[in-house]
């Protein structure tokens, strides 16, 4: 346990520290009960998110229409907002533990995103189902060996942010932005971006059939759940010593946004499955009625 060896041996960097096992494990100086609430909340978000996608997978699996149901669009945009975070974790060397998660959610959106041609090119076979599969694989096998891509030499013991879903964050300070926290800064705005954008082609998809048959509601529950928790952790979390509430805000800006923004957007497709409910449930009793 590479992170265990971060922490370890400079938990007098924590003088007021009061849970070893946090500073241990994810790097974190946990000085009160609102900093362990919110480590706390970080990780019961990242529950919320890793178990998401599997209503949806069940969901496929037995309408058999997720092509239909799905927006390209809205798939592309969240492995593109995961892929950010995956690519900032390596660039701004974050804790194996956030690179690890990173890579579970590139590879959970894979697999939907694999689930999605699957029963696309099944009803409409096609020339571009070998090499888009091939991609597919071949994007699944990078990002299965990415953390083995990881430096194995000496690392500086130093202390991370712990985040939710969005895990690619920096150390916040009164001094101006450094060049890790300007990488983080970018890449954390562009993966909210891309969270943002993504919904909009679902709602349309969802507009435009009248009907949210096909979609698992768990899905975007789960998700705003896990949105929530992750931002009442970055409010719980207490600025540094010398840091103005104003400075902490300003440096976790972009995930507040994005995940306060996902949340609204995920509100409106909750709307529209109620909207929707009465013309979901009568097809998909269609099959069951007599010709």
């Amino acid at each position: 346990m590479v992170w265990k060896k971060l922490g370890s041996g400079n938990f007098s960097d924590c003088p007021n520290g009061s849970r070893r096992w946090i500073w241990d494990v994810f790097g974190e100086c946990a000085q009160d009960g609102w900093d362990e609430a919110s480590v706390g909340l970080g990780l019961i978000s990242i529950v919320c998110f890793a178990a998401s996608t599997f209503p949806q997978y069940i969901k496929a699996c037995r309408t058999g229409n997720m092509d239909q149901a799905l927006s390209l669009w809205f798939l592309l945009g969240w492995i593109g907002g995961d892929s950010c975070n995956l690519i900032g974790s390596f660039l701004a060397d974050q804790l194996p533990l956030q690179t690890y998660t990173a890579v579970y959610y590139v590879l959970a959106d894979l697999v939907m995103l694999s689930l999605y041609f699957h029963y696309k090119f099944k009803k409409r076979p096609s020339l571009l189902s070998t090499p888009i599969n091939s991609v597919l694989l071949f994007i699944l096998g990078m990002a299965c060996a990415a953390p083995l891509l990881r430096t194995t030499g000496p690392v500086a013991a130093r202390r991370e942010v712990f985040r939710g879903r969005t895990l690619l964050s920096v150390e916040p300070g009164s001094k101006p932005f450094t060049q890790q926290e300007i990488i983080g800064f970018v890449i954390g705005s562009v993966s909210s971006v891309l969270y943002l954008l993504s919904r909009l082609p679902q709602i349309r998809t969802n507009f435009l059939r009248k009907s949210t048959q096909g979609v698992s509601y768990s899905l975007f529950a789960l998700v705003m759940l896990g949105n929530t928790l992750y931002g009442l952790s970055v409010l719980l979390k207490n600025p540094e010593v010398g840091e103005s509430e104003g400075s902490y805000l300003l440096h976790h800006l972009p995930w507040l946004v994005g995940s306060l923004g996902v949340l609204l957007l995920d509100t409106v497709i909750s709307i529209q499955f109620l909207i929707y409910r009465d013309t979901a449930t009568s097809s998909e009793r269609q099959p069951l009625l007599p010709s």
